[in-house]
């Protein structure tokens, strides 16, 4: 069977993809909105990890709506919810009869869809939808992650990723300006994976 896992390129989704590998052939799937060269990060990512990797482009207006969102909370948790929901359905649709999975943790937030989305997604497009790593806690994530990986981290802003936040960022950057971007984005490190160790 096949999993294709929602991909950033960072260690979260990275181990999701360790983790299945021994149970069914797992693709990377990393969406794109074609702002930010995304989707160039996240296949070289894959393929040091040697996994096989494609694109979806997904449609403008899902990420209209992200920053309209965005505008209208002045945060960021609502916007990436929106855009992550999104992704998942678009890949389920392409993808009937697999697991459909993402590197979602315990303790995030965003992106957290509610299950019954989940089930809904599940239930239309005959997939199943799993995230691995919902068990664990940031201390246990970065436990496996120092075990199995090489990484870099960074401030977010600093750091080339393939996650939704690079093209929302770059949407704000385009329609408001830096200062907008600062603003609504509180400082924070986020990881991309190197190789396995």
């Amino acid at each position: 069977m096949k999993a294709r896992i929602l991909f950033s390129g960072g260690k979260d989704s990275s181990l999701s993809a360790l983790l299945l590998e021994s149970f069914f052939d797992v693709e990377l799937v990393t969406c794109t909105f074609s702002l930010a060269p995304v989707v160039e990060i996240a296949a070289e990512v894959a393929a040091k990890l040697g996994f096989k990797h494609s694109a979806i482009e997904m449609d403008m207006s899902v990420l209209d709506e992200a920053f309209q969102l965005i505008l209208d909370d002045g945060y960021p948790r609502h916007a990436i919810n929106h855009i992550h929901l999104e992704a998942l359905e678009k890949v389920a649709s392409l993808s009937p009869g697999c697991v459909i999975a993402d590197g979602i943790r315990r303790d995030d937030i965003a992106p957290r869809p509610d299950q019954s989305s989940l089930r809904s997604i599940e239930d239309r497009f005959g997939v199943f939808c799993v995230s691995p790593l919902l068990g664990y806690g940031r201390a246990a994530v970065n436990d496996l992650v120092n075990r199995y990986l090489v990484i870099e981290e960074d401030l977010s802003d600093r750091l080339d990723k393939a996650d939704y936040e690079t093209e929302l960022r770059q949407l704000i950057r385009d329609r408001c300006g830096d200062e907008k971007v600062k603003e609504i984005f509180p400082e924070h490190i986020q990881s991309r994976v190197i190789s396995r160790k």
